[in-house]
């Protein structure tokens, strides 16, 4: 990530993740890790160094990754995700495999498929 806080900010607001640890901050004055819990699982993000090879998918010209998340209310995190700045790259509605999902771009370039259950 290019700003760890920022994109915690995010994650937290639009996903209700849980922030559980920030690692001190390195050289640069970033965070070197935060880790984050979505209910039983848990994920980090760290920033973009690309010395060390953490690329972010701005350096890579996209996602390298779709990462998905399964949710009571895929429209209502679909929709804060937007008005924090998300992008709509596939619409969440209800598909013909059983549920309802849709692809979103968040501000810092990362492709979620957003799933729940039909409505």
């Amino acid at each position: 990530m290019p700003d760890p806080d920022r994109a915690s900010a995010f994650y937290q607001d639009a996903l209700g993740a849980e922030q559980v640890f920030s690692a001190p901050p390195g050289d640069d004055g970033r965070p070197t890790m935060i880790d984050h819990r979505i209910g039983d699982a848990s994920f980090q993000v760290s920033p973009a160094v690309s010395a060390w090879g953490w690329l972010s998918p701005g350096d890579l010209g996209g996602s390298a990754v779709l990462l998905e998340i399964v949710v009571d209310d895929p429209d209502g995190v679909g929709e804060r995700m937007i008005a924090q700045g998300a992008e709509v790259v596939v619409p969440i509605e209800n598909r013909p495999y059983g549920k309802r999902s849709g692809r979103i771009r968040d501000p810092f370039g990362h492709l979620w498929i957003i799933t729940g259950e039909l409505r």
